[in-house]
C-alpha cells in the first residue's frame, strides 16, 4: 500500500520472498512448483531452486538487508522480524507461501497450508497471517468469479522441513485488479515486499502490484516453472495416486480406459502446454528443452467463442454447457460422407470430417442447442490441438531417433515409437 512503513528505520524496504521459491522441490533436489504453468495444473517454481540453497536460494534474498530485531520498531514488528530471522536461519523463507501464474485468461494462485504450527508460532503469529490463511482455506468461492479448487488438494505434503497441505485458486486476469486491491487491503505487504509470480501477467501487472500493493514480483519463466511444476507433481503424486495418466483404447468409447502413467524416465518428451494459447516443447532434460511450435486456438479461444455461441459469461459455465452437448450434431463426421469408415485410410465413421460442417444447413442450426454448440467448440479446439501435437511429436522422435540410432535401423521402422 501507498503509505506503508517499512521494517527499516532508514526507509530502505527489507527484501523478503514469498515460499514458493524455494518451497516447492522434493528433499533429494528434484524439480519443484511454484506458482502455475499454464493450463494445466499451474504449479511451478524456478528451475534449480530449492530450500538447501542455489543461485535462486533464499539467502540470496535474505542478505539484501538484515534487520536489527532488537531496535526496530514496535513490539509486534520486532516479532515479524524475528520470525524473519530465524527462517533465514532455518533456510526457508517466512509464511504465507504462495506463488501465481497470470494468465491471459485465468490467474492460478497455489497456497501451502502449514498444518504443523506449534503452539509458539501460533501465539507469536500476527493477525494478518491469520486472517489470510483463514480466508483462503475456509472459503471455495471468492466474490463472483474467484474458486477454489477443492478436489485439486494436495495433502500432508513436506516442503522445506514443513507439513502442509497445497490449495489451488483460479480467477479470470480481468479481475487482476481486485485482487491486487485485496491485497493491499489485507495489508499483505507488512509480511512480504515481494511475491513470486510467472505468466505473462507477471509483466503486464507489475507496476500495479508496486504503486497499488507496495509489492515486487519475483518473475519467473513461465515454461521453466511448467517443466519443473510437472517433475514435481509427478514425483509426489496426488495423494497417494499417480497425477499423470493416459487412455487405454482411446478410439473405442466401449473400452477406453484411464490408466495410471509415472514419468520415471520421461524424456525425451514433448510437452504441450494448454492455457489462452497454445505452446508446444520438445524436452530433452529438466533444464534443456526448446519451444517447437505452438498455437493460437487454446482455451482463450474455447471461451471466447463460447461466450459468442452460448452468450455464456464464465470458463465454468462454458464447460458446463459442453459436458452436456453433443458435437455430432454440429459437426460434419466422416460417415456422414462415406455413410461408414473410410476403410482404405482407416478412417473411422466417427471420426470428424468437418467441423462445425453442418451449420451450414439452416435445419441443423434451428435445431441444435448451446450446449451442443459448446460441445463442438471443445471438440474442435482439442483435436487441432491434438493434430499438431502428434505432427510435432513424429518429427521429433525422428530426429531424436536418428541421432541415437544408425540410419539404417530408422529406415527399417519410420513409424516406429
Amino acid at each position: 500500500m501507498e503509505n506503508a512503513k517499512s521494517p527499516d528505520q532508514k526507509g530502505t524496504p527489507t527484501h523478503y520472498t514469498n515460499g514458493l521459491l524455494n518451497g516447492f522441490h522434493p528433499s533429494n533436489g528434484g524439480a519443484g512448483g511454484g506458482g502455475g504453468g499454464g493450463g494445466g495444473s499451474s504449479s511451478s517454481s524456478a528451475s534449480g531452486t530449492n530450500c538447501s540453497g542455489g543461485h535462486h536460494g533464499i539467502e540470496n534474498f535474505h542478505h539484501l538487508h538484515r534487520p536489527d530485531v532488537h531496535n526496530n520498531g514496535s513490539p509486534a514488528k520486532r516479532c515479524r522480524l524475528r520470525r524473519r530471522v530465524d527462517s533465514g536461519k532455518k533456510n526457508r523463507p517466512p509464511f504465507p507461501w504462495f506463488g501465481m501464474d497470470i494468465g491471459g485468461t485465468l490467474v492460478k494462485l497455489v497456497y501451502f497450508e502449514p498444518k504443523d504450527i506449534t503452539a509458539e508460532e501460533e501465539q507469536e503469529e500476527v493477525e494478518s497471517l491469520k486472517s489470510i490463511r483463514r480466508y483462503l482455506t475456509s472459503n471455495v468461492a471468492y466474490g463472483n468469479t474467484g474458486i477454489r479448487d477443492v478436489h485439486l488438494e494436495l495433502k500432508n505434503l513436506t516442503m522445506c522441513g514443513r507439513t502442509g497441505n497445497l490449495h489451488f485458486i483460479r480467477f479470470p486476469t480481468h479481475d487482476m485488479h481486485s485482487f491486487i486491491q485485496m491485497g493491499r487491503d489485507k495489508n499483505f505487504s507488512s509480511l512480504h515486499t515481494t511475491l513470486c509470480a510467472t505468466g505473462g501477467g507477471a509483466y503486464k501487472f507489475e507496476e500495479d502490484f508496486r504503486t497499488v500493493a507496495n509489492l515486487e514480483l519475483q518473475k519467473l519463466d513461465e515454461l521453466d516453472c511448467l517443466i519443473q511444476g510437472l517433475l514435481y507433481v509427478d514425483s509426489v503424486g496426488f495423494n497417494g495416486h499417480p497425477e499423470c495418466y493416459f487412455f487405454q483404447n482411446p478410439s473405442d468409447p466401449e473400452n477406453c480406459v484411464k490408466q495410471p502413467c509415472c514419468l520415471d524416465n520421461p524424456f525425451p518428451m514433448l510437452l504441450v502446454n494448454i492455457g489462452s494459447g497454445v505452446s508446444i516443447l520438445a524436452v530433452y532434460s529438466k533444464d534443456d528443452y526448446k519451444r517447437v511450435t505452438g498455437t493460437s486456438l487454446g482455451g482463450g479461444t474455447f471461451l471466447g467463442l463460447c461466450c459468442l455461441l452460448t452468450g455464456c459469461e464464465t470458463f465454468e459455465e462454458a464447460l458446463e454447457m459442453a459436458a452436456k452437448g453433443d458435437s455430432t450434431n454440429v459437426d460434419k463426421l466422416v460417415k456422414d460422407i462415406y455413410g461408414g469408415d473410410y476403410e482404405r485410410f482407416g478412417l473411422q465413421g466417427s471420426a470428424v470430417a468437418s467441423s462445425f460442417g453442418h451449420m451450414m444447413s439452416k435445419e441443423r442450426r434451428d435445431s441444435i442447442s448451446k450446449e451442443d454448440l459448446a460441445r463442438a467448440t471443445l471438440v474442435t479446439i482439442t483435436n487441432n490441438i491434438g493434430s499438431i501435437a502428434r505432427m510435432c511429436a513424429v518429427n521429433e522422435v525422428w530426429h531424436i531417433c536418428f541421432s541415437m540410432h544408425d540410419l539404417t535401423s530408422v529406415q527399417k521402422k519410420p513409424n516406429n515409437e
